[in-house]
């Protein structure tokens, strides 16, 4: 910026609009000023004592000027002058604006000892800190077994949403695995969003056994939405302590050694499909790993730079300004015309 004014800009530049009433208030002053033809006649000329005759009847345009000139500058800060800054500090923020679902299996497979406490709860947790790091965008959760639920429906308010995946329970629908129902029933909640971006983390222990939607046909669905879906196969290589009965006494869960089947392929189909990727977590660690580098995979998504601008404000030099002029035409015309007819 070379110039002077090439140095301002105004954070609020329709103030500047009220410039207009200045060539319009000098256009009206002279006009009413010619109409008058009668000699000006002034109490007193102390003050011009010692100036030649013809600079008294200017008193009048001096009044004018400075109350002009005043309002003018008064209008000027009301704009907010600013120092434009040729540099400035930028920072790389992430807001993804994403929409979420985490449709979550809750068969009674998830509650397999493979992981502490079980698989179902050691999901629960790990989700509740991905939403922690989700601060831009909106979350929310599906349930499925035999059949599919929502849980909570995208929301941005993280504690509610934690509030009811805390408050998830194994058992509430019909047993059994439908995983493409699970599916169905997140690109539901995705269909009719606006978001830029559109994921789905689709968690499973097992084969898909219920449901009136096939897995691979949901899928379809879900590339028609643009929908990704990141896959997780949760259990452990071999065997794992799985629940196969209910004893009859204590109402508890009877537990041996069950061998882990999940549909790999299938998993790994719908994460190709849509765009997303498949992870196999085997345990605690594992799965909180994979729950990070999907949170890694997202922010890398939509990336955004954003200025941090914090331009000096120059309004009060133009307030201080405006208020001389105005005292200025306060003293000539309180002091020096007085009694003009």
């Amino acid at each position: 910026m070379n110039s002077w004014l090439g140095k301002y800009q105004f954070n609020d530049p329709w103030a500047l609009w009220l410039l207009l009433f200045v060539p319009v208030s000098i256009g009206i002053y002279y006009w009413m000023y010619s109409k008058k033809n009668e000699p000006l006649k002034i109490s007193s000329i102390d003050f011009f004592d010692g100036i030649s005759n013809k600079w008294t009847p200017l008193v009048p345009h001096f009044s004018f000027f400075a109350k002009l000139v005043g309002i003018s500058l008064m209008i000027i800060a009301m704009a907010r002058p600013q120092i434009a800054m040729e540099a400035h500090s930028e920072t790389e923020l992430y807001k993804e604006g994403i929409d979420i679902i985490i449709s979550m299996d809750a068969s009674g497979s998830m509650l397999a000892k493979d992981f502490s406490p079980n698989r179902f709860e050691a999901s629960k947790d790990l989700a509740k800190e991905f939403v922690k790091d989700r601060k831009n965008d909106r979350v929310g959760l599906v349930i499925f077994e035999g059949e599919s639920y929502t849980q909570c429906p995208l929301t941005s308010d993280r504690d509610v949403l934690i509030e009811l995946i805390e408050s998830a329970e194994q058992g509430i629908v019909e047993q059994g695995t439908a995983i493409g129902m699970g599916l169905a029933t997140a690109i539901n909640r995705l269909r009719e969003s606006e978001a830029p971006s559109k994921v789905i983390i689709l968690l499973t222990d097992g084969v898909n056994t219920h449901g009136k939607i096939h897995p691979l046909n949901a899928t379809e669905i879900a590339k028609e939405f643009n929908i990704r879906v990141y896959t997780i196969g949760v259990g452990t290589n071999g065997k794992a302590k799985t629940p196969v009965a209910i004893d009859p006494f204590s109402g508890k869960y009877i537990y041996d050694l069950v061998d882990v089947e999940i549909d790999e392929k299938t998993l790994k189909t719908i994460a190709l499909e849509t765009g997303g990727k498949y992870f196999r977590a085997t345990d605690n660690n594992k799965l909180k790993e994979v729950y990070k580098e999907i949170n890694e995979l997202e922010k890398a998504k939509i990336k955004t730079i954003e200025y941090d601008i914090d331009l000096p404000e120059k309004a009060n030099v133009f307030i201080v300004l405006g208020l001389i002029f105005l005292l200025l035409e306060f003293f000539i015309s309180k002091y020096f015309m007085p009694s003009i007819s």
